[in-house]
């Protein structure tokens, strides 16, 4: 059984991608308040692996989770990208004309601007989660209100879903890590199947630091998928550089990266693994 911390609970979008990246295996959700307290279970338990969200197509990255997965020394075995569909939900007995009330995360609630707007008597509410507001409906009975949420977490939950697909937009991913101890990556991530990769490094502060960089992994064939700056804190006007790569050929991979070391300052290698494909819920 592969024990999964999360942050969130029974039917968030982080429960989903778990569930549906170990679709063949049993899971045991570890769920979690906050993004440090998922790498503190890692920590303290080695046997635990994590599922993070790292970025969206549409709110971008969740900048905080790079400086958390680098210092926390975890790698990263591999990655989910989540189709995100929100539906409306509320109790069984309430209806259209009884909820004045809508909760969900602040997120998801942004993502479904226009029909909030096309809605003008519910009232949005931010809350801690999507699936949260859904349980806490549920557990609490109360009437007049309803969630946000996906509609598998209406189902856990017993709500009834006024309708489905209410995102503005259809477009809408997030991509997830799953990021475990050191000592496990190696039976969590298939080596052979390894095309993707994530770093992290400083650059001298000086003219054309990171084209030096950028130039050598366009020589390997090299595909630069992101590249996000982070400050460095207490040093002015320097960053560290979190990219993702793509590869066809894991042997030019190598020696891209043993080319672009002497130009950098703390290369880390943060994983590697297989690029993730997108799933609906």
């Amino acid at each position: 059984m592969k024990r999964i911390a999360i942050q969130g609970i029974a039917g968030s979008f982080h429960d989903i991608a778990a569930h549906q990246y170990f679709c063949n295996e049993q899971v045991q959700g570890i769920y979690c308040s906050t993004f440090e307290e998922v790498f503190r279970q890692i920590a303290n338990d080695p046997t635990v692996i994590g599922m993070v969200a790292i970025e969206n197509t549409i709110a971008g990255s969740l900048l905080h989770n790079y400086e958390l997965l680098r210092a926390s020394g975890t790698s990263i075995v591999g990655e989910h990208k989540l189709h995100i569909e929100h539906a409306i939900c509320c109790l069984p007995e309430d209806d259209w004309h009884s909820i004045s009330e809508v909760h969900s995360h602040p997120v998801a609630l942004m993502q479904c601007r226009d029909f909030l707007a096309n809605h003008p008597k519910l009232k949005a509410v931010e809350a801690e989660d999507t699936a949260g507001s859904a349980e806490l409906i549920a557990r609490t009975k109360q009437r007049g209100w309803a969630a946000i949420c996906n509609a598998s977490a209406a189902k856990l939950y017993g709500l009834k879903v006024l309708e489905n697909h209410i995102e503005d937009n259809k477009h809408n991913f997030t991509r997830f890590l799953v990021v475990c101890h050191p000592q496990r990556s190696g039976s969590l991530r298939p080596w052979e199947n390894a095309n993707k990769a994530s770093l992290v490094f400083s650059l001298p502060h000086e003219e054309g630091s990171l084209s030096k960089v950028l130039t050598i992994l366009s020589f390997y064939s090299i595909n630069l998928t992101k590249i996000q700056s982070l400050p460095i804190i207490g040093h002015e006007w320097e960053y560290m550089f979190y990219v993702d790569v793509k590869f066809d050929n894991i042997t030019r991979y190598h020696q891209s990266i043993d080319a672009i070391v002497p130009l950098t300052k703390k290369l880390k290698i943060l994983g590697e693994y297989e690029d993730g494909k997108q799933q609906d819920t």
